[in-house]
C-alpha cells in the first residue's frame, strides 16, 4: 500500500505541470503574450513545439526504456526525465516577450521530458498492483493526480491576477519535485538484465503477433490523438475563440478538474467489474459529444458545460487505457511494452497538435480546426 500511494503521489505532482503549464496558463502566455496570436500565429508555434515534443518521445520511448531495462536504469532515467522536465520548467522564469524560439525550445524540452518520465512511471502500475486491481488502482492515481491539478490552479490564480507569472514557473517547478520525493524513494530497486537484448524488430513482431494487443494499440493510436489535442489546445481555444480571461480559463479548468476527479474515482472500480474495454468505449461515446458541442458552443455557459462533461470521460479514459495496457502485457516484458504504448499514443498525438495549429493557422478559424480534430 506504501508504493501504491507514492506512486499515486507522482501523479499529483506531476499534474500541476499538465494543468498550468499545457492547459491553461503558460500555453494562454506563450500563444498571446510570447508570440501573439495574430492570424493563428501563436496555435502555429504552440502545436508545433507539442508535436516536435511528442514526436521526440515516439522516435526514443521504445529505445530507452529497453535500454534502461537491460542495463537496470530504469529508475534512474525516470528520476532524470522529471528533473529536466522540472529544470525547463523553471527556466520559463527568464522568458520575455518576443522570445518565440527560446520559448518554444524551453517547452519542447519540458513536455519531452515529461512524457518520457510517463513511460517508467506508467511501466510501475502491474509491479506495484495485482491484476485483479490494477483498474482499481490506475483510476486512484489519475484521481490524486486531479487534486494535484485543482491544488495548482488554485495556487496559480492569485498569482495570475497579480501577474506574476515568473513565480507561477518557479511554484510548479518546486511543487513537482518535492512531491516527486516519495516516488523517487518507494519504487522498486532496478536490476540489471544484461542477457535482454535490445530488440525493436522482435517488438513490433511480438505485438502484431498478439491479436488483442494489436488491435487495442490500433485503437488506441486513434482515439488518443483527440483526448491529447483536446488536453492541449482547450485552454487556448476558450482564450482566443471565446475570450475568456486568464483567470476565467484557471477557474474553468478547476471545474474540469473536480468533474474528472469525479469521473476517475465513479469508473475506477468499473473499470475491474465491468472490464476496461466497455469503459472507454463508454467514453469515447462521451467525447465524440463533447467534440461536437465543443465546435457550437458560441457562449461561455455553454462552453463551461461542455467542458466539464469532458472532464467526466478524461480521468476515465486515460485510467482505463493504462489498466488495460497493463493487463495485456506479459509478465516482464513491462518496460518495452510500455514504451511502445507510448510510441502508440504520442505518435497518434503528433498529429493532433499539428493539424489543429495548421488548420487555425490558414483557415484562420480556431472552429476549423475543433471540427478537424473532431473527426
Amino acid at each position: 500500500m506504501k508504493r501504491i500511494l507514492a506512486w499515486c503521489l507522482f501523479d499529483f505532482a506531476n499534474s500541476a505541470y499538465s494543468a498550468v503549464i499545457v492547459v491553461t496558463v503558460f500555453s494562454v502566455y506563450y500563444v498571446t503574450y510570447i508570440v501573439g496570436n495574430q492570424g493563428g500565429l501563436g496555435d502555429l508555434w504552440w502545436g508545433r513545439a507539442i508535436s516536435g515534443s511528442l514526436l521526440l518521445v515516439v522516435l526514443t520511448g521504445p529505445i530507452l526504456g529497453a535500454l534502461a531495462d537491460r542495463a537496470g536504469m530504469r529508475k534512474r532515467f525516470f528520476i532524470a526525465f522529471t528533473g529536466l522536465c522540472i529544470g525547463s520548467v523553471a527556466l520559463f522564469a527568464t522568458l520575455e516577450q518576443g522570445m518565440i524560439v527560446r520559448g518554444f525550445a524551453l517547452i519542447a524540452l519540458a513536455n519531452f521530458a515529461f512524457e518520457s518520465s510517463q513511460i517508467y512511471y506508467n511501466a510501475y502500475l502491474p509491479e506495484i498492483a495485482p491484476p485483479e486491481r490494477l483498474g482499481t488502482v490506475s483510476g486512484l492515481g489519475f484521481a490524486i493526480g486531479y487534486l494535484g491539478s485543482i491544488v495548482g490552479l488554485l495556487i496559480a490564480l492569485p498569482l495570475v491576477n497579480a501577474k506574476q507569472f515568473n513565480l507561477i514557473w518557479i511554484l510548479v517547478a518546486g511543487f513537482f519535485a518535492v512531491f516527486s520525493i516519495p516516488a523517487f524513494l518507494a519504487m522498486p530497486r532496478d536490476q540489471a538484465q544484461p542477457e535482454k537484448r535490445v530488440n525493436f524488430a522482435g517488438i513490433f513482431r511480438d505485438v502484431l503477433g498478439n491479436e488483442r494487443l494489436r488491435r487495442f494499440l490500433l485503437a488506441y493510436f486513434i482515439y488518443f490523438d483527440g483526448v491529447e489535442t483536446t488536453i492541449v489546445f482547450s485552454g487556448i481555444f476558450a482564450a482566443t475563440t471565446l475570450k475568456f480571461t486568464t483567470p476565467e480559463v484557471i477557474k474553468l479548468f478547476l471545474a474540469v478538474q473536480f468533474s474528472a476527479l469525479a469521473g476517475a474515482l465513479l469508473l475506477a472500480r468499473p473499470t475491474d467489474r465491468w472490464g476496461a474495454k466497455r469503459v472507454i468505449s463508454l467514453t469515447l461515446l462521451l467525447w465524440v459529444a463533447v467534440s461536437i458541442g465543443a465546435y457550437l458552443s458560441q457562449t461561455k455557459p455553454t462552453f463551461v458545460a461542455v467542458a466539464v462533461t469532458a472532464g467526466l470521460g478524461l480521468g476515465s479514459i486515460q485510467a482505463a487505457s493504462r489498466a488495460l495496457m497493463a493487463s495485456l502485457i506479459p509478465r516482464g516484458r513491462e518496460w518495452e511494452l510500455f514504451g511502445f504504448y507510448a510510441l502508440c499514443g504520442k505518435s497518434s498525438a503528433v498529429l493532433g497538435p499539428l493539424v489543429f495549429g495548421e488548420v487555425s493557422h490558414l483557415a484562420g478559424n480556431q472552429r476549423a480546426a475543433v471540427a478537424a480534430v473532431g473527426v
